[in-house]
C-alpha cells in the first residue's frame, strides 16, 4: 500500500495520515524498503519526523538508515538540514560523502563539494567512481585545471578502475579547461567510446573553431543519436555556418532521427538567424504532430522565432494561449522569460505602441520584471522619443532596486539623449561612476547626437588615456561627433587610429561617417579619393551620404554624377530620389524634378510620409503635413497661422523651392503647404499646450528641412523659448534664435 501510493507521481504529493502512521511502525530493519519515498521532494514536516523517530528508537547507529535519511533530506531540497545530519552522523562512508558531493555538484555549489572532498581524504574515506566524477565536474565548471590534474594523478596512483562515466567526466573536464593536448591523447586512449565520448569531441572542435576536424569526426559516426545531431549543428550556427547547419538539419529529418525538445529549440533559433518564416511554421507544424510536450522553454524559443522573423501576430497568439494550452507557473522564469520576449519583439518590430501596452500589463499582473524587460522598454522609449515614459520606467527601476550595471546604465543613458534630455544622460553616466566600454560609448555617441562634438572628443581622448579599449561602436561615436561638429582633422586621425593601432577593421558605419565627415567640410576630392582607395563603390550608403553633402552645398554637377553611381544600384530607397529632386527644386529646374519622380514611379519608389510627434502629459500626438485630423486642429491652425505672421515681421520668410514640385499652380499654394509641415504642426500644438518657460520637444523620422529650421530659430527667438526637435541624423536645440548646429546639418 505504501509503495502504490508513493510510486504515484503528484504535483503536490500529500501524505495520508496511514501512511505515516504504517511509516511510524516499521523497524529499524525495514527503514530501507521506504527508498522509493526519496523519488519525491516529502514534505519537510514528514522527513524531520522520520529523523527524531530514527533518533528515539536507536535505527539512526544504522550507517544505511542514516544515509537513507541524508539521502531524502538533499532529494527534498532541504541542503541545510542535510548537511546538519551529515554534521551529527556518528559514521561515515563512501556513500555518505558521496551523496552529499554529487548534490552540492548538481545545485551549482562547486566550491563547497571540493571542500567536502578534500575533508573526505583527510578523513580517510576512498572515493568511488561516481564521486570521482562529481568532483571532475565542478573542476570543469571552476575551470580548476590544477585540481582536476591532482585527482586524476590520485585516480592513477591508487589503481582505481575507469569506467565509460568517469573517463568521459575525465574528459570533458580536460575539454573544459582548454587542456586540448591532454584531452586528445585520452580520447585516443580510451578504449570504450560511447555517445557522450564523442559528442565531448565534437563539442571541442566546435569551441574551438575547427568546424572541418568537428564535422569530419560527426561523419565518421554510424548509427547517430540524437543528441549528437543537436551538439553538431548548434556548434555550426555558434560559428556562422548557419546554411550548413540547416542542410545537416534536413538531412537529420532524412536519417530519421527523432527530434527532442532540445532539436526542436535548436532548430528554432536557426530559423531565428536565417529569418525563414515558412520554416519556422513547418517546425511549429512538426511540434504540434510530434505530441512533445511543449514545455516553457520551447514555447519560449516559438515566441522568439516568430518576433525575429517579423511575424508578431503569430508570436503573440503563441503568447496569449500559453495560459490555456501551456498552464500557468506564476512568476516562473519561463513566464518572465516569455514576457520579456514579446516586449523585445514588439520594440525589434516598431511597434512601441503595443510594446508600452504589454510592458503595462506585466506591472499590473505583477510579473517579475527582469532586467531585459527593462532594457527593451527603456529602447522603445528611446525610439519613439517619449520621455516622461522613459522617467517613468527609470523611477520603476530605482524602486525595484535593479542595479545601475554598464548594461542598464548605458541603455538610461541613450534613452534620455535620445529623448532630448542630454543633462540626465550626463547625470546617469555619472553616477554609474564604471570604466565600461559600452557605458562611455553610450555617452560619447549621446554627446554627438547633440551636436556636442568637442565634448565627445574630450571623453574619448579621456577614456584612452585611462586604459579603456575602444570597440567599433566607439569609433563610430566619435567620427558622428567629428562630423556634426566638422572636425575634419580629428575625424581622420581617429579613423587611421582604429585601423592601426586597435586593429579594427572598418565597416560600412564607419565608411559612411567619414565621407560624411568630408561633405560636409565641402572636401568632394577627399570623397572621390577614399572612395577609391577603400574600394567600397558597392556601398549605397556611402553615395547617399555623398549625394547628401550635394545637396547641403548646392553642388547640382556633383550631384547628377553621385546620382548616376547610386541610382545605378536601382535602390527602392526613396532618400537618394528626393534628395536629388530637392537638389534640382533649389535650383528650379523643373523638368529635372518631374525626370525623378517618373524614375520613381517607374522602379516603383515610394516617399516615405514624413511624421513629426510630441508628447504632452503622456499622451504622444502625431501630425502628418497639412495633417487636419487633430480634435484640437482649429486652434492649431488659428495660432499657426498668427504666429507665422508674427515671425514674418522679424525676418522670417518662407522658402517654398522644396515643395513647388508637389503642386502645379501658385507660389502661395508651395507657400501654404510649407506652413502646414508636420514639424511646424506640432511646434503650434505644443506651444498652445505648454508653460511659455517649458522646452517643447519634438522628434521627426525624416530630415528637417531648411524652411522648418529657420521657422524653428525665429520662433526660439520671438517667444524666448527652448524647441528641441529630432530628426533622423540629431538633434537641434533651439534657443535665443540659435541652434545647436550652428545651421550645419
Amino acid at each position: 500500500m505504501v509503495s502504490t501510493y508513493c510510486l504515484t507521481p503528484k504535483a503536490n504529493l500529500k501524505i495520508p495520515t496511514i501512511v505515516v502512521f504504517l511509516l511510524k511502525k516499521l523497524s529499524p530493519f525495514h527503514f530501507h524498503h521506504c527508498k522509493f519515498y526519496s523519488h519525491h521532494s516529502l514534505p519537510f514536516p514528514t522527513t524531520s519526523s522520520l529523523h527524531v523517530k530514527a533518533i528515539k528508537d536507536g535505527s539512526f547507529q544504522n550507517l544505511d538508515v542514516a544515509n537513507h535519511l541524508l539521502n531524502v533530506y538533499v532529494k527534498s531540497k532541504n541542503l541545510n538540514h542535510a548537511c546538519k545530519l551529515f554534521d551529527e552522523m556518528p559514521h561515515r562512508d563512501v556513500r555518505t560523502w558521496t551523496i552529499l558531493v554529487s548534490t552540492f555538484a548538481r545545485v551549482g555549489s562547486n566550491g563547497a563539494a571540493l571542500e567536502l572532498f578534500k575533508n573526505m581524504q583527510n578523513e580517510g574515506s576512498k572515493p568511488n567512481q561516481f564521486t570521482l566524477s562529481s568532483v571532475l565536474k565542478c573542476c570543469s565548471s571552476l575551470s580548476e585545471l590544477k585540481i582536476g590534474k591532482g585527482v586524476h594523478g590520485w585516480i592513477l596512483r591508487n589503481g582505481v578502475v575507469f569506467d565509460v562515466i568517469l573517463e568521459n567526466a575525465l574528459f570533458y573536464f580536460y575539454v573544459k579547461c582548454e587542456d586540448f593536448g591532454s584531452a586528445k591523447w585520452l580520447f585516443e586512449s580510451m578504449e570504450e567510446k560511447n555517445s557522450v565520448t564523442w559528442n565531448i569531441m565534437i563539442g571541442a572542435y566546435l569551441d574551438t573553431g575547427n568546424v572541418d576536424k568537428a564535422v569530419d569526426l560527426f561523419r565518421r559516426q554510424g548509427l547517430k543519436g540524437v543528441s549528437i545531431w543537436n551538439t553538431i549543428i548548434k556548434g555550426l550556427m555558434r560559428n556562422g555556418f548557419e546554411r550548413i547547419a540547416l542542410k545537416l538539419l534536413y538531412e537529420m529529418v532524412k536519417d530519421g532521427t527523432l527530434f527532442n525538445e532540445v532539436t526542436f529549440s535548436i532548430a528554432l533559433v536557426l530559423v531565428s538567424l536565417l529569418k525563414d518564416l515558412e520554416l519556422g511554421k513547418q517546425i511549429h507544424g512538426r511540434v504540434l504532430l510530434s505530441g512533445i510536450h511543449v514545455d516553457g522553454f520551447l514555447r519560449n524559443s516559438l515566441i522568439d522565432m516568430y518576433c525575429k522573423c517579423g511575424e508578431m501576430k503569430m508570436a503573440l497568439k503563441v503568447f496569449e494561449k500559453m495560459d490555456t494550452y501551456f498552464g500557468r507557473n506564476e512568476n516562473s522564469i519561463e513566464e518572465v522569460i516569455s514576457w520579456s520576449s514579446i516586449i523585445s519583439g514588439l520594440v525589434l518590430n516598431g511597434e512601441f505602441e503595443d510594446a508600452f501596452k504589454t510592458f503595462t500589463s506585466m506591472v499590473r499582473k505583477d510579473i517579475d520584471i527582469d532586467a531585459f524587460s527593462i532594457t527593451s522598454i527603456v529602447s522603445a522609449c528611446a525610439s519613439f522619443g517619449v520621455l516622461e515614459l522613459g522617467r517613468q520606467v527609470h523611477g520603476l527601476v530605482q524602486k525595484m532596486g535593479h542595479k545601475l550595471d554598464a548594461h542598464l546604465g548605458s541603455s538610461l543613458i541613450d534613452m534620455y539623449a535620445k529623448c532630448g534630455n542630454l543633462d540626465d544622460a550626463k547625470r546617469i553616466f555619472k553616477q554609474t561612476n564604471d570604466m565600461n566600454v559600452v557605458l562611455w560609448t553610450s555617452m560619447v555617441y549621446s554627446y554627438a547626437l547633440h551636436g556636442r562634438g568637442r565634448e565627445a572628443v574630450h571623453l574619448f581622448e579621456f577614456s584612452m588615456s585611462h586604459g579603456l579599449l575602444p570597440n567599433e561602436v566607439t569609433f563610430i561615436g566619435v567620427l558622428t561627433a567629428c562630423s556634426h561638429a566638422g572636425l575634419v582633422e580629428e575625424g581622420c586621425r581617429y579613423f587611421r587610429l582604429m585601423k592601426e593601432v586597435y586593429g579594427i577593421k572598418p565597416g560600412v558605419e564607419h565608411f559612411t561617417r567619414m565621407v560624411d565627415l568630408y561633405g560636409r567640410a565641402g572636401q568632394f576630392k577627399e570623397i572621390k579619393k577614399f572612395i577609391d582607395e577603400n574600394g567600397i563603390h558597392h556601398l549605397r550608403a556611402v553615395w547617399r551620404s555623398f549625394l547628401s553633402s550635394c545637396r547641403l552645398h548646392r553642388d547640382i554637377e556633383m550631384a547628377e554624377w553621385v546620382s548616376e553611381n547610386l541610382l545605378r544600384c536601382k535602390t527602392l530607397d526613396a532618400g537618394p530620389y528626393v534628395l536629388l529632386s530637392n537638389i534640382y527644386a533649389i535650383k528650379q529646374r523643373w523638368e529635372e524634378v518631374a525626370t525623378v519622380r517618373r524614375l520613381m514611379q517607374s522602379r516603383g519608389v515610394k516617399k516615405q510620409p514624413c511624421q513629426s510627434w510630441i508628447q504632452i502629459r503622456n499622451q504622444v500626438h502625431a501630425f502628418i503635413m497639412d495633417d487636419r485630423s487633430h480634435p484640437q486642429k482649429k486652434e492649431i491652425c488659428a495660432y499657426l497661422y498668427k504666429l507665422i505672421g508674427r515671425l514674418r515681421e522679424i525676418g522670417y520668410s518662407s522658402d517654398a523651392k522644396l515643395v513647388m514640385q508637389d503642386v502645379e499652380k501658385k507660389q502661395g499654394e508651395g507657400e501654404m503647404l510649407l506652413g502646414f509641415h508636420s514639424e511646424k504642426l506640432a511646434t503650434a500644438y505644443g506651444i498652445i499646450s505648454t508653460a511659455s518657460q517649458t522646452p517643447i520637444r519634438i522628434m521627426k523620422n525624416l530630415r528637417i528641412c531648411d524652411d522648418c529650421h529657420n521657422f524653428m530659430r525665429y520662433t526660439s527667438q520671438l517667444l524666448d523659448k527652448e524647441i528641441i526637435v529630432k530628426d533622423i541624423h540629431r538633434f537641434h536645440h533651439f534657443k535665443h534664435g540659435c541652434c545647436s548646429c550652428g545651421d550645419y546639418w
